[in-house]
């Protein structure tokens, strides 16, 4: 029988080093969430918001439009386009969010928004502008050209449903990881989890955009389009975390939410988009998966999938990164490693 020990002794055996860093790892990470966010969302301000400027004349649209650009704290990039169609084109293609038409022989303009990116960007060029045109003794009618779905009044159920498909990646991924070990044994191992991964990828993917469009009435895009994004959108983020777990073993679970979680969701444009976030999170937002699955989302549902092509490459490169680097890691990861994670 195994004489008691003291309180000290106890703790010790109890805390290990590894434990101890494991947990201060956590407080930073808890730490870096808080900091995200509040950072990203306490004071949000428009600053160089893309917006078309058109009129019957081409001297009364570069009037307006320096007018426009000269405004205290650059909260508006005005761009003079042709015309009318012109203009509404740019918005429609997601080339910028909005534009103003502006009527020389009136004294009411018309601003062009598009609800669908975002309502709280409509609504900032909304303010900006009418300020501006108020200054000016003016007044201005808004014509929302990509409104919003009844049931997505804000525009964040696009936001939402991607960020449920990156949780799933990251999660599918972690669970392979805590069954059979943080890095698998051999490149087949590897191969076999990201197959693995790719089969709940496509399940996730479709029922994620099923329960979205057809069951919630939420988003009326595409189903297949909705259903290939959340796939890729869920695959690149299980591959990174699969990846980060080759690398660093358990630890890559806290990079993978650390990249995803505490960097890319308040970077994503979803509650604002990046011309309302400080110069950080709008800078680094675009290339990380839960933003570039937000925009895809929303351009695949309110403006026929325009604008489109740069965020699936994004999605595209994370995924086919952290395959090889998955596939790498298990080239040259230690036997001893392929072991389970501890359980207790």
């Amino acid at each position: 029988m195994t004489p008691p020990q003291g309180f000290l002794a106890e703790f010790k055996d109890a805390v290990t080093p590894r434990a101890a860093l494991l947990v201060l790892g956590v407080l930073a990470l808890q730490l870096a969430f808080v900091t995200s966010y509040i950072g990203a969302f306490h004071h949000p301000k428009p600053h160089d918001i893309p917006i078309a400027v058109a009129a019957p004349a081409a001297p009364a649209a570069e009037r307006a439009a320096q007018q426009l650009g000269a405004l205290p704290g650059d909260p508006l990039a005005p761009r003079v386009v042709d015309d009318e169609a012109a203009a509404r084109a740019q918005v429609e293609n997601r080339d910028v969010d909005g534009a103003l038409i502006v009527d020389p022989a009136g004294p009411a303009d018309r601003l062009l928004v598009a609800s669908g990116a975002g309502a709280s960007l409509s609504q900032a060029l909304e303010e900006v502008v009418g300020a501006a045109e108020r200054a000016q003794g003016r007044t201005v009618r808004v014509t929302d050209v990509a409104p919003a779905a009844k049931g997505d009044s804000r525009g964040l159920s696009s936001f939402y449903l991607v960020i449920g498909w990156c949780v799933g990646g990251y999660l599918c991924a972690a669970i392979l990881a805590i069954s059979a070990g943080a890095r698998p044994a051999n490149t087949h191992r590897a191969a076999i989890r990201l197959g693995a991964l790719l089969v709940y990828s496509l399940a996730a993917g479709l029922l994620g955009a099923v329960i979205a469009g057809p069951v919630l009435n939420a988003l009326p895009g595409s189903l297949p389009g909705l259903w290939g994004l959340g796939t890729l959108v869920v695959f690149a983020v299980g591959a990174i975390t699969l990846a980060f777990q080759g690398v660093a073993g358990v630890i890559g679970i806290g990079l993978a939410i650390l990249l995803v979680v505490v960097l890319g969701n308040p970077s994503a444009g979803g509650a604002y988009p990046y011309p309302l976030l400080p110069p950080f999170w709008s800078t680094i937002g675009p290339a990380l998966p839960p933003g570039a699955g937000t925009y895809a989302a929303r351009s695949i549902t309110y403006f026929g999938g325009n604008g489109v092509g740069g965020p699936m490459l994004v999605l595209a490169a994370w995924a086919v990164v952290g395959a090889a680097v998955t596939l790498g890691s298990a080239a040259t990861a230690p036997t001893a490693d392929s072991r389970p994670l501890p359980r207790g």
